[in-house]
């Protein structure tokens, strides 16, 4: 499986943006797809999931109320859509995909992509 991830870039404050993860070769042993984001200096957290075979999406604490996530599964595609972005939004994205429950962990997921920066300017 992998991962491409894309969409990020400069934007300022309150703008939106929506980051795109298509994944190659994707199985049935990598069902869930999430994205997680790593601010400088700071630990990797988790901002969203879904699943390719179903919905009820999951959102952690950065996503709730301004972040949804998508699926097209006919094009093995993953979109973060972001709105009302804000300075602390800055970050590192990275879509990842994996199998399990526990998909706020960072340890389900055995793919990873190369990760793409969003900054938010004041």
């Amino acid at each position: 499986v992998q991962l491409q991830a894309s969409g990020g870039g400069l934007v300022r404050t309150g703008d939106s943006l929506r980051l795109s993860c298509v994944a190659y070769g994707r199985t049935l042993n990598t069902d869930v797809m999430g994205w997680f984001r790593q601010a400088p200096g700071k630990e990797r957290e988790f901002v969203a999931a879904i699943r390719w075979s179903s919905d009820g999406p999951f959102y952690g604490d950065p996503a709730k109320g301004r972040f949804t996530i998508a699926r097209d599964n006919a094009k093995s595609t993953v979109y973060l859509n972001m709105n009302r972005l804000q300075p602390e939004d800055t970050a590192v994205y990275y879509c990842a995909a994996g199998g399990g429950d526990l998909v706020v962990y960072s340890t389900t997921y055995d793919y990873w992509g190369q990760g793409t920066l969003v900054t938010v300017s004041s």
